[in-house]
């Protein structure tokens, strides 16, 4: 092989600095390797900030997303691998020498080799669910923290999806189009560290937007998508029936306080007893395996009521707004 092109699309965070530090300092590449810059900041104030030793090329994205950011690296990669990594990991010091033992040692017939992915945990408590979402990364497949794909294979596969817009799906949507153009996927044995970034209590309902792209997919891929795309099961029929049952109770409350039918009353009632038992259910399965301290119980509490309509909503706004999509083309 002639080299690899690891590719990096950031929005500036400090976390980029530690990543690029942590490949200066780390065992030189037995291979030759350019590092690309995707800069994705919407509007850039300054050119970004590089450390000592770390010779880049910085490359200007669209601020249209990781999807569209990747592009933009790989298409101005000039090695046949193109290794991407996402801006807030950290790679092992031998992360170099392993993705050269990987890529070297991948058959003909494989288009991608993925990394490990090491999340760290507090050792003193139970993981919160933010902390136990992140965790989650761990078990992903072909997921672009760390992901190494041959420069054909993303040809053949048209690259990555633009439509979605987040980093979520983005990098198993793609994994599927370069299994479908004939290639095979391993997994290799260079390893970074996902740290948890520190967020706000709201997070899990903010991160509900992905389901506007899980929506895009189901168009794409029908209703087996989850398989396909290796995408574990979610909770969004129980989410629909709780968004039902709280939509349902509201109405009839106003029916009944307007009319004055108990018939209406009797509805609200059921409704709502139906919407609580609901989202007590949620609530009490993100509470058990967590810290079970005050805020977390708290934030649990609230945003599990938050979540199943802000899920729907999104959902449904997906669902009208991808009408007629279809998958990107395939090269077989």
């Amino acid at each position: 092989m002639t080299g690899v092109s690891v590719v990096v699309p950031t929005l500036g965070r400090p976390s980029l600095t530690a990543l690029l530090s942590a490949l200066a300092a780390g065992a030189p590449a037995p291979l030759p390797v350019e590092l690309l810059l995707v800069d994705d900041r919407p509007a850039p104030a300054e050119e970004l900030e590089l450390p000592p030793g770390v010779d880049a090329k910085i490359l200007t994205g669209r601020a249209a997303g990781p999807a569209a950011a990747r592009n933009v690296g790989w298409h101005a990669a000039s090695h046949e691998w193109v290794a991407f990594l996402d801006d807030d990991v950290l790679p092992d010091p031998d992360w170099f020498v392993r993705l050269a033992a990987d890529l070297t040692g991948a058959s003909a017939s494989t288009g991608g080799v993925q990394g490990r992915l090491r999340v760290p945990l507090p050792s003193d408590r139970r993981p919160t669910d933010w902390e136990r979402v992140t965790a989650a990364l761990a078990d992903g497949a072909w997921i672009t923290a760390d992901m190494a794909y041959r420069r054909a294979a993303l040809e053949a596969a048209g690259g990555f999806d633009e439509r979605l817009p987040r980093a979520f799906r983005e990098d198993a949507e793609l994994a599927y189009r370069v299994r479908a153009a004939g290639w095979g996927l391993v997994r290799g044995s260079r390893t970074v560290t996902h740290p948890v970034r520190p967020e706000d209590r709201w997070v899990s309902v903010r991160t509900q937007r992905g389901n506007a792209d899980d929506a895009l997919l189901r168009r794409l891929y029908g209703p087996g998508w989850r398989g396909k795309l290796d995408i574990p099961p979610g909770r969004r029929p129980r989410h629909l029936a709780v968004t039902a049952a709280g939509t349902l109770a509201a109405g009839a409350l106003v029916t009944a306080l307007l009319t004055r039918r108990r018939g209406a009353l009797t509805v609200a009632a059921a409704a709502a007893a139906a919407w609580g038992a609901g989202t007590a259910e949620f609530a009490a399965a993100r509470i058990k395996p967590g810290p079970r301290d005050r805020r977390e119980v708290v934030t649990m509490l609230a945003t599990s009521a938050a979540i199943p309509p802000a899920a729907v909503a999104h959902w449904l706004r997906g669902w009208f707004r991808w009408r007629g999509a279809r998958p990107l083309e395939t090269a077989l």
